[in-house]
């Protein structure tokens, strides 16, 4: 007879993912939708795109300063209380943007959906699947998470959408709050304690393990090359719908970009994570940053057209978040599982860093140029400056798990 005591099974690592996946659908899609209320609040507030801009660039920018936090947590007492807090938080941000009349509540609610993604984004969960697959598996399992974030996004931008045609913007963000609540019911899968591994090696401490990311110069150029991800992705991600419209395009067409950069996110994830199985990481990463800088050129070179929208953020789609297996496969790959989410948690940090320079900083070149030009000419030199920086990555374990019994 099986002992009431015995322990129960861990998780198989497919439930965890596919869980961890789903949270980031809906943390991920909600974050990605407020592009699309870019133009309504801006005009409902009054004044330019610079407060809407600097809202959404304060989210990331908190998201960024709490995923360390949110990390450690999530590495030393478990995922899902660091899910439930994020559910929380992005309905409480969704319900103070619904609310907003001025700008301190514009930029309250920027604070708590920074919170929120930082408990229920990718950033959150890649610890719990990263724990739970086998070193060679990291990688894809990885890009299944980013997979779904990418669902997300395509399907939270028509969600939106037609919720703003059919109830107005501000009705809409009711319903979505309501959405990000659903995120308290897949806590559960990824909650509970990690496990602790039975070794004659004591375990690396919190602050042990800060000492040795801080000396290796590979995690700070991975640190720099993730800054500019940010820079890119929220740039784009926020500015798109406002750049269509300036274009006289139909809203629609911002919304189709939009959709088939999440569509394209699917493919471009799988396989960043299928190449991270068999190939360099550094080098991959270094080929996403130059193929990005062609399709910025494409919107300063092109005729604007609906077609070349769609037909770029279909391309760029493939380069949005393949990043994200690769990158984080390489801090596990440098440092070991043990303190993965707190030490992507500050690789995440840059990137976030980015994030808010690149959101702030279109909108206040828009203000001031009346065009976004200028912006697509840095992401240029940015993406450029990335490739570069990951060329010297040395993609080895650390002297540590290269003489102790490893994971």
């Amino acid at each position: 007879m099986q002992s009431l005591n015995q322990p129960s099974p861990p998780t198989p690592l497919w439930v965890i993912t596919l869980a961890a996946a789903a949270i980031a659908a809906i943390g991920m899609g909600l974050r990605q939708t407020m592009g699309l209320y870019f133009v309504p609040v801006s005009e409902s507030l009054g004044g330019g795109r610079e407060s809407f801009a600097l809202a959404i660039a304060i989210a990331n920018l908190v998201w960024g300063i709490s995923a360390p936090f949110t990390g450690a947590v999530s590495d030393r007492y478990g995922t899902g209380l660091v899910v439930a807090f994020g559910a929380v938080t992005t309905t409480i941000g969704l319900l103070l943007l619904y609310a907003a009349q001025s700008e301190t509540v514009l930029f309250l609610s920027g604070i708590f959906m920074g919170f929120g993604v930082a408990g229920a984004g990718v950033n959150a969960v890649v610890g719990a699947v990263g724990r739970a697959a086998a070193p060679e598996e990291r990688s894809a399992a990885i890009a299944s998470i980013g997979m779904g974030a990418g669902i997300g996004i395509l399907i939270a931008l028509p969600y939106a959408h037609l919720l703003m045609e059919g109830l107005g913007w501000q009705t809409s963000l009711l319903v979505l709050a309501a959405t990000a609540s659903m995120i308290l019911l897949l806590a559960w899968p990824v909650s509970g304690r990690p496990a602790t591994v039975v070794s004659a090696v004591p375990p690396q401490s919190l602050k042990a393990a800060l000492g040795e990311a801080f000396r290796h110069p590979s995690f700070w150029l991975l640190n720099a090359g993730f800054f500019v991800c940010g820079f890119h992705v929220i740039f784009y991600g926020t500015h798109l719908p406002a750049y269509v419209a300036d274009q006289g395009l139909g809203a629609e067409v911002g919304v189709w970009g939009l959709m088939v950069v999440g569509l394209g996110n699917l493919i471009g994830t799988y396989m960043a994570g299928q190449w991270g199985r068999h190939y360099s990481k550094r080098i991959g990463l270094s080929l996403i940053y130059i193929a990005r800088t062609f399709v910025f050129l494409g919107f300063l070179f092109l005729p604007v057209s609906p077609a070349m929208v769609i037909g770029l953020s279909a391309v760029l789609g493939l380069l949005w978040l393949s990043t994200v297996p690769l990158t984080t496969s390489l801090v596990a790959t440098f440092f070991g599982a043990k303190w993965m989410t707190m030490l992507y948690g500050i690789v995440f940090f840059s990137h976030q860093l980015g994030s808010f320079l690149g959101v702030w900083l279109g909108g206040a070149i828009y203000d001031r140029l009346q065009s976004y030009d200028a912006m697509w000419w840095i992401c240029v030199g940015l993406g450029l400056f990335a490739a570069m920086l990951h060329w010297p990555i040395e993609e080895r374990p650390v002297a540590r798990l290269r003489t102790e019994p490893g994971e």
